[in-house]
């Protein structure tokens, strides 16, 4: 149980609770094993001439009280231990989700979204049964084990013994059957993992599956996977299934024994009628718990494989770690430097960007241009502390980045990615994301800066199109947008954080040209005082920055105004040159089509 062992800092916190549902524990056993020593003395006294209907229905009073006391003693334990396990699986889910949002791309690009969900819901589900009813009847079965045993053997030693002979094959029953549990339950937690895989991603590109015509084809895979999930389950019930009547098996021989040799015991006049009836009892209350060992096993064994799951995404380590004693950033003004910046992804050996070096002053308007694959938006993401660099160091306002809290530097740092993400929120609640700060602002600012950052961004009069307005609700990932809308809404979300510097990232691809004028205009206003990377294909988001970094092979070829770099005849030469022909291309194709 080594994995269950790293749960004692979040049993720790309520080690008190535990504490008192395990005494529970205790009494409702104490409860259970007096009724049936009453229920013996009140058939002893039956061979007394002297006994009396009062004193019957005395012991018949005491039985019902015992019965009622640990009925409501049994309600506390499972009260107390099993809310308790619900707080620690909460604790545990919080935990789990918080590390989630600590670690980088890299970890995403290696495990898919349906997994990651199969932990955070499946696989805690598990542990909680661990903490909570695992070991409530743990305890239970070793509690009331020790009481009935002890009354046994106070009845008669000779024929405890005998009853527990056929009880001596269960260890070995329950560790062997303990172990194909465990196997074929990891089995199946991970074949649930590739159905919430399948499943997450056809809804998620729905509009894929049915513009390629792929329903009967997914429904097809997705039945394939399902099938292979019931066919693990059902060998999962094959082995419980036989495991529950060798059980039953064991103490069913165990019972007959005591039917058997008990009575001979009455006859003989070694012991009491009542004594009978009590060992009887006291061998079916035993019967419990060695059949719900095999139960408690397989909790905990279930708990152990899926704690271990978790714990290999827990022991993950960012690649960006926050310092230990991070350094303060000043106010964001934008001064920005890279200085010998190489970088090469984690698990590849050929470097994406090689010895990059500038320097750029507060309020610059800077663009990146270059081949695909060039590495422009790998940079930026340097910037971020999306990765930090292999080689190399860099600096916003003069101080290495590598010594700053990365959440300290994206609360100043307005990011708008080539693949625009929208939440299930309203509009105005996916432009208000970012908006922060301590105090946070009152509601009629915020809803001034999300109305300024959405004119900005030339969305305001689409929303006024929609019947709600900047409350409508948006679908996953803003699926009633259209792509252009969708990007002005993460460029409007990056403005109205009003940040120090901002980041484009082929940001206005999918807007047309005019939009996207009269977007270039609104931005050269809104971004006089503060510093801008632009990365774009067209030439026409970038001729007007104040210095343009030409990229080719993951190195600065050319720096310089837009003017500068077409005297120059080069790389940025080319690139417009083609794009050139490319839109004349689109466009001859466009007027043959009409």
């Amino acid at each position: 149980m080594r994995h269950l062992r790293t749960l004692v800092p979040y049993l720790r916190p309520y080690r008190r609770g535990y504490f008192w549902g395990l005494v529970l524990v205790v009494v409702t056993n104490v409860f259970t094993v007096a009724a049936p020593w009453l229920l013996k003395l009140a058939v002893d006294a039956l061979d007394d001439p002297g006994v009396t209907y009062s004193l019957l229905a005395g012991y018949a009073g005491l039985i019902v009280l015992t019965a009622f006391l640990g009925g409501a003693a049994k309600y506390g334990m499972r009260e107390i231990l099993n809310g308790l396990s619900r707080r620690v699986e909460c604790d545990l889910r919080m935990t789990f989700f918080r590390h989630l949002l600590t670690l980088d791309t890299d970890f995403y690009s290696r495990n898919r979204t349906g997994e990651i969900m199969s932990l955070a819901t499946n696989d805690t589900l598990a542990v909680r049964m661990a903490t909570g009813p695992a070991v409530m009847y743990l305890v239970n079965t070793a509690v009331i084990f020790v009481f009935c045993l002890i009354l046994m053997l106070w009845i008669s030693p000779r024929l405890t013994l005998l009853a527990l002979l056929p009880m001596l094959a269960l260890p070995p029953v329950v560790v062997g059957f303990g172990r194909i549990i465990q196997r074929r339950f990891d089995q199946i937690q991970e074949q649930f993992s590739r159905v919430s895989t399948a499943a997450q991603e056809n809804l998620t590109g729905v509009r894929i599956v049915r513009a390629y015509g792929q329903e009967e084809d997914q429904a097809r895979t997705f039945a394939e996977l399902n099938q292979e999930y019931q066919e693990r389950n059902m060998s999962l019930a094959r082995a419980t299934g036989v495991f529950h009547p060798i059980l039953g098996l064991l103490t069913g021989g165990a019972l007959v024994l005591v039917l058997w040799l008990g009575g001979i015991e009455v006859i003989q006049g070694r012991i009491t009628l009542g004594d009978f009836v009590a060992f009887g009892f006291y061998l079916n209350l035993l019967t419990w718990p060695m059949i719900a060992l095999g139960w408690v096993v397989n909790l905990f064994q279930r708990g152990e494989a899926s704690m271990g799951r978790l714990n290999r995404v827990l022991d993950t380590a960012p690649s960006v770690v926050v310092p230990q004693r991070p350094v303060g950033l000043p106010p964001l003004l934008g001064g920005v430097e890279f200085r010998n910046v190489s970088f090469t992804y984690p698990g590849t050996s050929r470097p994406v960007l090689r010895d990059i070096s500038f320097a750029v002053e507060p309020g610059t308007t800077v663009a990146i241009v270059g081949p695909t694959g060039s590495g422009k938006s790998t940079l930026v993401s340097l910037l971020v502390r999306l990765y930090d660099p292999t080689e190399g160091e860099i600096l916003v306002e003069g101080v290495d980045l590598s010594r700053v809290d990365p959440r300290a530097l994206r609360r100043g740092v307005g990011m708008v990615p080539q693949d625009p993400f929208l939440f299930s929120e309203t509009i105005a609640g996916n432009i208000a994301l970012g908006i922060g700060g301590e105090p946070p602002p009152e509601e009629a600012e915020l809803a001034d800066r999300v109305l300024h950052a959405s004119r900005t961004a030339q969305l305001h009069d689409s929303i006024q199109e929609f019947p709600r307005g900047y409350e409508t609700p948006l679908g996953e990932r803003g699926i009633n947008l259209s792509g252009g809308q969708k990007q002005r809404a993460t460029l409007a979300r990056a403005l109205a954080r009003n940040p120090g510097i901002l980041i484009l990232d082929d940001a206005l691809s999918a807007v047309d040209t005019q939009t996207e004028a009269r977007i270039l205009e609104d931005l050269r206003t809104a971004l006089m005082d503060r510093t801008a990377f632009i990365i774009s294909h067209r030439v026409t988001a970038v001729m007007h920055a104040d210095v343009i970094l030409v990229l080719d092979g993951g190195r600065i070829v050319e720096r310089g105004t837009h003017g500068e770099l077409m005297a120059n005849r080069g790389v940025y030469t080319r690139l417009l040159r083609r794009q050139i022909l490319e839109q004349e291309m689109a466009t001859a194709e466009g007027t043959a089509a009409g």
